[in-house]
Formats: structure tokens, sequence, C-alpha cells
């Protein structure tokens, strides 16, 4: 074939190629040559080999590089001069050619799995001059699978539930798995699923991998087995559960107790229905379906929807009712239809409710009070009375007072047994219109309760305030006014508040009723004219006038009151406007200017000035130099160490005063010291102080120090030695000795017995049989 075409070559090389994929077809299927197959050589071709194909075993494991194929040109003498080489897929690294015989080996091992084909190209050259004998040629070498792969399942483990009570036969859940093997040959890639444990409640389909119910059982473990390799998974099968079983009281009666004092919205106990079910099958709803108490109390599921919580609906009285009864029901709330035949799915229990008894504070009959009292309400009268009990069975007794906190006026007194609200201090409406005073009642028995209610107290109005003018007014009036002439406005203003709105009355005073200067009209508005009844003003004559305004106000009792008005004459110009008001203008001489009026008064103020600064420097000088310490004296203390002059030494001290403030000389006065408080006996009524009684004169004066403004403000201590009245042997005191010169008969003295004997010797008259005389 040295002369052939290209196209006439490469036949001859193909041919080599596909008699050596016929031999290695052979020795892949194990079969017999087909010389020994009775001469049906042709069969082979129906295996649908192709002519560039090799065909090689997977997972070669031999010691030896697996031998592929051969590579031969019809150029090829076997003198080695042609060279074989190998390129595409794997060449040199997965496979390897001999050059000078054209031999193909595999030197890795092949996977399937990894790659399933290569595709190479060879060519044939001259080994001397390396010029190609053969065009190039593609090949495939395909890679037969064997069954070296378990199947796999794709997720694991699993997790499937199924009702209980579920009919056998009820699918749970369809497993699958994969075979990496090909499945296109033979049976490497089937998968034929068995359950390793969990007969007889489950079983699974060989070819499906369904698992289905085969009984009744809890959360069980299937180990899943593929047939050939095995591949292994694990399936927890859980029974969910279904509502088949009612919900039951663990007590047919509950007993709970609560005190008064709880609040509304107090828990009071909980009771629970049991449910063998679980998760929504077990979760409960809790009425009260009857009893006395279903107005007094209510009934709620908590969150885990398990519990009935019993609550107050209103507040409870043990002295009212101490004891409550209800009746609660207990229902499932998801109910299955397919189990009704098991019910009831609810149960019926009874709920005995104890009230206990609470020391309470006591209770006022009304929440509040309103009371509305005229501002003249008499000091002392009551106004209203208030009443609280005490509301538990020992009915204590109760002591009423008034909060101070509420009442820092002191205007009002409650009675502390009858509680009786009086007043103390007058009301005065346009001082204080509302007063809001808190009561406090108290347990005698248990001090520490303590009930309070608020009293409202409204003073009414009652007219007592006399109207004013609402302002000072000082009008003026032209000297050329006319008569008729309005000169002022005035406007009066009440404090009261009469319903109806206050009417003002004006009039001139009755003395002034008859002015012949001006008169008032009144305007029926609140308001009056004041007017000028003739004309003619001067300043000269008269600059100011001063008119009595009369008003009353519409209210009973009426209140009045007068009020001036003052009027200056004023000059004006033509159209009214004042230019002057001064009277004095008139009286200076014509030629006096104004420059010389302003340099006399000067001259009379320097003069004044320097009149005050003599007079002083001449009372400096007169006053004796003291020292602080001496100006600052707070008390005098003065101290009488003598004997005195007996009943004659009247310049001291005129004791005489002492007895009869009436024989008092006018006149005379202590020569020692001047009295440092100005008597206010002028101001003491003397009449009450009797011809001899000291005490009432002692009072008297104490009163007197007691008003006096301007007494010091330290305490000053006087003693008054008083004998007192009513014995019948009149005063021993020489006190008056110096009003009478007669002598005294003591005679008397010898009557009162041993006590009275040492004076009676000396008083009394001598006896003449004592011989000590």
């Amino acid at each position: 074939m040295g002369g052939s075409s290209s196209l006439g070559v490469r036949p001859s090389v193909f041919l080599w190629v596909l008699a050596v994929q016929l031999l290695w077809g052979q020795a892949l299927t194990g079969r017999p040559s087909a010389e020994g197959e009775r001469g049906q050589t042709l069969r082979r071709a129906r295996r649908g080999w192709v002519w560039n194909q090799f065909f090689v075993l997977e997972e070669y494991t031999g010691l030896e590089p697996l031998y592929i194929g051969k590579l031969h040109s019809d150029m090829d003498r076997g003198d080695g001069s042609i060279r074989y080489i190998l390129s595409g897929e794997g060449a040199g690294t997965m496979f390897t050619i001999d050059d000078s015989t054209g031999d193909i080996h595999a030197i890795q091992r092949l996977d399937r799995e990894v790659k399933a084909q290569y595709v190479l190209r060879a060519q044939a050259l001259h080994r001397q001059t390396g010029r190609p004998l053969e065009p190039e040629s593609e090949f495939i070498v395909k890679i037969q699978d064997i069954n070296d792969n378990e199947p796999k399942f794709l997720d694991g483990p699993y997790q499937a539930s199924v009702p209980e009570m579920s009919i056998i036969g009820t699918s749970v859940i369809q497993l699958t798995a994969t075979d990496a093997d090909d499945p296109t040959y033979g049976n490497s890639a089937r998968v034929v699923y068995s359950i390793l444990q969990g007969q007889p409640y489950f079983s699974v389909e060989p070819r499906t991998g369904i698992v289905r119910l085969g009984g009744l059982a809890g959360t069980t473990t299937l180990n899943i087995t593929l047939s050939g390799l095995a591949g292994t998974t694990t399936l927890n099968i859980t029974l969910s559960d279904v509502n088949d079983n009612p919900p039951k009281f663990a007590q047919k009666l509950y007993q709970m107790s609560v005190p008064e004092s709880a609040l509304v919205g107090s828990v009071v106990g909980r009771i629970r229905a049991r449910d063998r079910d679980e998760g929504v099958n077990a979760e409960m709803r809790y009425t009260i379906i009857d009893g006395d108490g279903r107005d007094s109390f209510d009934i709620s599921t908590d969150p885990t929807n398990q519990f009935g919580i019993i609550t107050i609906k209103k507040r409870l009285d043990f002295e009212s009712k101490r004891s409550y009864t209800l009746k609660v029901e207990g229902a499932n709330t998801h109910v299955d239809p397919r189990f009704l035949s098991r019910g009831p799915f609810s149960d019926v229990t009874i709920v005995h409710v104890s009230v206990e008894d609470v020391d309470e504070p006591p209770e006022f009959t009304a929440p509040f009070y309103f009371v509305e009292v005229p501002e003249d309400l008499e000091v002392g009268a009551v106004f209203k009375t208030v009443f609280a009990r005490d509301p538990d069975v020992a009915n204590s007794s109760i002591r009423y007072s008034i909060e101070r906190a509420s009442d820092p006026g002191k205007y009002f007194y409650i009675d502390i047994t009858s509680g009786a609200l009086m007043t103390v201090q007058p009301l005065d409406r346009e001082e204080l219109p509302w007063h809001n005073v808190t009561i406090l009642a108290m347990e005698m028995n248990n001090p520490s309760q303590i009930g309070s209610v608020s009293v409202t107290v409204r003073v009414l109005d009652v007219n007592d305030n006399p109207p004013e003018l609402s302002q000072y007014y000082e009008a003026f009036v032209c000297e050329s006014a006319k008569a008729g002439q309005l000169i002022q406005t005035v406007t009066a203003m009440d404090p009261d508040d009469p319903l109806g709105g206050q009417h003002f009355y004006y009039s001139l005073a009755p003395e002034a009723a008859n002015n012949p200067n001006f008169t008032l009209r009144d305007n029926q508005d609140n308001s009056a004219w004041i007017l000028t009844r003739r004309g003619g003003f001067s300043q000269q004559d008269q600059s100011v006038y001063y008119l009595p305004v009369f008003i009353s106000d519409g209210e009973q009792p009426v209140q009045t009151s007068t009020s001036t008005l003052t009027i200056r004459v004023c000059s004006c110009d033509s159209v009214g406007a004042v230019l002057s008001c001064n009277a004095e203008a008139y009286t200076l001489p014509v030629s006096l200017s104004r420059g010389a009026l302003i340099a006399i008064l000067a001259c009379i103020f320097v003069l004044l000035v320097m009149i005050m600064l003599i007079l002083s420097l001449r009372g400096h000088r007169k006053k004796p130099y003291l020292s602080d310490e001496e100006e600052n004296v707070h008390e005098n203390i003065v101290r009488y160490d003598d004997e005195g002059g007996g009943e004659e030494d009247t310049e001291a001290f005129d004791i005489a005063a002492m007895w009869n403030p009436r024989e008092a000389h006018p006149g005379k006065s202590r020569q020692d010291m001047l009295p440092e408080i100005e008597s206010l006996s002028r101001y003491v009524p003397q009449a009450c102080v009797g011809d001899s009684n000291v005490h009432g004169y002692v009072l008297a004066k104490l009163l007197e120090a007691d008003l006096d403004p301007c007494a010091p403000p330290y305490d000053s201590l006087q003693t008054y030695a008083y004998e007192g009245e009513g014995s019948v042997a009149d005063s021993l005191s020489s006190l008056q000795s110096t009003g009478s010169n007669t002598d005294h008969d003591y005679d008397y003295l010898s009557e009162w017995g041993p006590r009275f004997k040492k004076l009676a010797e000396m008083y009394g008259v001598l006896e003449t049989n004592n011989p000590l005389w």
C-alpha cells in the first residue's frame, strides 16, 4: 500500500483496530471465540461495536498494565522503522503505547463513575525522518461498568409521623435511594428496599420505597436496607396524637378561700381537667355554668390552655356573704369527629370559695359630701353631720377628726363622737368661696384603721359689702362752664355677687342734697353723671369743691356707702381743654416775674437747710458719749438693799397707791427714777376696780401691759404684797397707817386663843394685876 493514497491507507489501519476490538470484546464478555461458537463469527456485529471504539472494564486490580488494544499500519514491515505515537485525553498518564509494536495499555485504575470514556488520537511516523506515514486517526476508549457502588439515600436520617389509630396500610413516607453504577448495563444500578428493624409495625415496598403502617406502635426507628451492595438509613417514625381521650377533673369538689380585701381581678385559685392526649388535643376551655358566685367570680384559661384560673369579678364583703359555690365545666377546644363516640369530651366539677374576714377601715354613708352655707353663718353653728360605720362584725366605735392639711385656716371643727361639722371662724365668700375639707373616721379598737371622705363646702354670697366708687375720681370744672354741663361719670363696684347681678343707686348725700353748685343724675345702668348746677366758677373764689356721693345696692340687706368726689376749678381754653388749676397764680403781684419767684424760693430753701444743720450740731454737743455696750441695753436691774424710812418714807415708793389707786395723788410720782413705760391706765376702765380690791387693780395693770404696743420686748417682774380680803380682824399691816392717826383697838386678839397670845400682849390693853408691869 506504499503507493496508495491517504484514503486508501486509512482503511487498512482501521481494520486492525476493529480486529483488536472484536478480540477485546470477546475478552470482556467472557464468551468463547467466534470459532468456538459453531462458526457464527458475524453475530458479534449485533453487539453494537463501533469501529473506532475500545471497551475496557473498570476497577482493574491486576499487577500488570491492562492491555487495551493494538495499532498497526500496513506499511509496518516489522523492521522497527515506524514509530507509533498516542495523544489525547489521558495519553501518557492513564494510557501508554509501545511505539514499536503499537500496543496500548492502561497504567492506572479506571473508574467509570469518575470518567466514562476517553478520546485519543493515534499516528504512525517514520522513525528516522519523523514524517507521518498515516493520517492522524481518532478513537474512543469506553469504560465498562461493574457493580462497584452501593446505593445511597439522598437524605437521612428521615423523620416521619403517622396519626395514632390509623388503619393498617396507611402510607407513612416514601424513601428514595440512588446508585452510581450504570443503569443501562446489567443490574448494577437496580435498587431493592427492605426493612432490617421495625417489623411487624411497618413494611416497605421493595421497588418503590413506600413505607406503610403494619400495626400499632409508638415511636419506632426503622433501618431501611437495599439489596446487592447494601446501603442503610434510619427512619424515625412518631405516632402523632389524636383527640381520642375525654378530659377528667381530679376532684369533684375544690375548696378555696380568699380575703374580703382582695382586689378585683385577684387570683383565687386554679383547677385542671387532665387529658391523656397531647398538644392541641389536650387544650381546655373553662366556663362557670352555674352557682351563686357567677356574678362575683370569673374563670379564664392560662396561656398553656391547661389550667382554669378563677379570679374575682367584683368586690367581696364578708359581712354580706361569706361563701360562694361555682359549677365549672372543662371542655376540649379541638374535638375530632371520628372519636365522638368516645365522648363527651368535657367534665364538670364544683368549686367552693370561702370569704375570709379582714379588719376594714370605717366607711362613710356617702362617697363625698357637698354642702352650701351662707357666709354669714353664725360661728359654732352645725351645718352638716357626717356618719361612718365599721363594716366589720365587731362594729367598733368611731371617732371623727379633720385632716388639718385640708383646712389650713382652721375654719371648721367636727364633734369627735357625733360627726357634727361646725364653723369656728367667720366665713367670707369674698376671701375664700370654696373649702375642701377631709374628714377622718378612726376605729376606737384599732386606731390604724382610718377611713376618709371629702366634704366640699361652698360659701354662698350674702350682701355684706357696701358698694364703693370703682376708683378715685378727681374731676375738674372750667371757669367758663355753663349750668347742666357734664363734668364726670362715676361707677361703683361691690365684691358681693348677687344672682341677678349688681344694681347700684346713686344720689347726693343728704347733707349735699341742696348743693347749689353740682347735681347728680343716676343713669339706671350702674353709672351716674355729675353735672353743674350753675355757671360762673372762679378759682379766686373757691378752687376745690368736695361733693359727697351716696351709693346703695339693690340686695337685702341694703348696703350703702358715701364717697367724696373732689372737683377742682380750672381755667380752660375755648374748646374746654384745661390750662391751669393752680389758684396761687392769681394771688401773686402782677409785677413779680417768674425768675424772681424762683430766686425767692431758692433762698428760702437754703435758709431752711442752714437752720437744720445748726440744730443738728447742737444736739450732738448735748448728747454724752456712750459706747456701743452702754447703748445696747435690754434690761435695767435696780436693787434696793436699804431698810428705808418706814412708814414715813413715801418718797422712794408710794405703797398707798397700791392699796387704793383712786387715793393716789395724781401729780405725785417717784423721785428716784423716771417711769420707762407710759401708763395706759387711762385706757383701762376703773369702774371694775373696788376701793380696796388690789387684785382687780393688778389684773387691770396686767391687761394694760399686754395691750401696750410700746412695751419693751422683755419680761418685767413686779411684786405686789397683797394680803387679801375677808379677815374678821381686817389687815394687820401698817400699809394704811399713813391715812389714819387713830389708835387701833386690839383687845379682841386675846379671844383668838393661845396662838395669838403674844400679839395680844404686844397690842392689847395692859392688865392691872399683871406682876410684870
